[in-house]
């Protein structure tokens, strides 16, 4: 027994000792981690460069911040996960944003990561197609989206034609769905898919959205709930300043940040790193325009494409009845933002 208590004392004293030299020791500028959990959008690609490069980097550490990734998922949206705090950030568009609003599961839009909107309908080039007018009677290859429909016929309209398609949903990527000739024409980023269809000798012919009567929007964006701006302001406001610097790197640094993003996700990920080089460094130039700050996002933006999109009945409610009347402010904050 006296050996027993007398192992016990030692034992007691070993860890009174660590918790003194514990409090003399650590760094008191330290932060304590906040955990915040981040839905992509998708699998990795560099939209999202900007969040590997501030996590390689060791920023969100600084900023006191212990992110996780929660992995793409085809069966749930961002949009959904944050909306019902099953996650605290999320990667939406700009168009879904708009329609989540309609729907009455509202997210708020707290930074930009690529300042204009970058896509297009692309077709192949020996479609013979020139112009959306043309696109009358094809057949889309989409996402399944309630306002893929409107929007573009709206294009197709403006182009002089009737705005009449057949929208089927794809399950497919969609640069394979127009190299097999499964669809006539698909809606797609030009720094990822239309580089990827050159890079596998495909050659597209591309109408870009704002060409066609559809005003500028910024697209994709980080979105958040206003429960978790309210519950954790201090944490989304230190995740998304670490953030932003992880972007405002790869705008400059466009090569070394391709490479991290290849190197932060497991192997196998990006068969053609070549694309991802490609894509960053047409990305680089886009996350925001030259000598403004990454993510900061414009009234004109928040308006004008909501507001068009209440125009083309593209919003719809739960009920499934066109949205009238929308509070375009309460969809994006730039408070966040240095």
């Amino acid at each position: 027994m006296k050996k027993y208590l007398l192992g016990l004392v030692l034992v007691i004293g070993v860890v009174v000792a660590y918790g003194v030299w514990w409090q003399i020791n650590r760094d008191p500028a330290a932060p304590s981690l906040s955990t915040v959990s981040l839905a992509l959008d998708w699998t990795p690609n560099t939209n999202h460069t900007g969040i590997y490069v501030a996590d390689k980097m060791g920023w969100y550490k600084d900023a006191g911040i212990n992110l996780k990734l929660l992995p793409y998922s085809s069966s749930v949206t961002p949009d959904q996960l944050v909306s019902s705090g099953k996650a605290d950030v999320g990667i939406s568009s700009t168009e879904g944003i708009v329609a989540d609003a309609g729907a009455g599961s509202p997210v708020v839009s707290i930074g930009a990561i690529v300042a204009h909107n970058t896509s297009v309908l692309a077709v192949r080039q020996d479609s013979g197609i020139t112009s959306p007018k043309q696109l009358d009677a094809k057949t889309y290859g989409g996402f399944g989206a309630v306002y893929e429909t409107p929007e573009i016929s709206s294009m197709i309209k403006q182009a002089g034609g009737n705005g009449d398609f057949k929208n089927v949903t794809l399950d497919v990527d969609p640069v394979e769905a127009l190299k097999s000739k499964r669809v006539d024409f698909v809606w797609v980023f030009s720094g990822w898919e239309v580089i990827q269809a050159q890079r596998e000798g495909l050659q597209l012919t591309t109408f870009p959205i704002t060409k066609y009567g559809v005003p500028d929007y910024s697209t994709p964006d980080f979105i958040t709930s206003s429960q978790t701006i309210k519950n954790k302001q201090a944490a989304i406001r230190a995740f998304i300043q670490a953030t932003a610097r992880g972007y405002e790197y790869a705008r400059t640094h466009p090569g070394q940040s391709a490479q991290i993003l290849i190197d932060s996700v497991p192997a196998g990920t990006f068969p053609d790193p070549g694309l991802v080089q490609q894509s960053q460094a047409y990305l680089s130039a886009h996350y925001q325009d030259t000598g403004k700050p990454w993510g900061v996002q414009t009234g004109a933006s928040w308006h004008n494409y909501p507001q068009f999109m209440l125009d083309h009945q593209a919003v719809i409610e739960a009920s499934g009845k066109p949205v009238n009347k929308l509070n375009f402010d309460s969809l994006y904050t730039n408070q966040f933002l240095e």
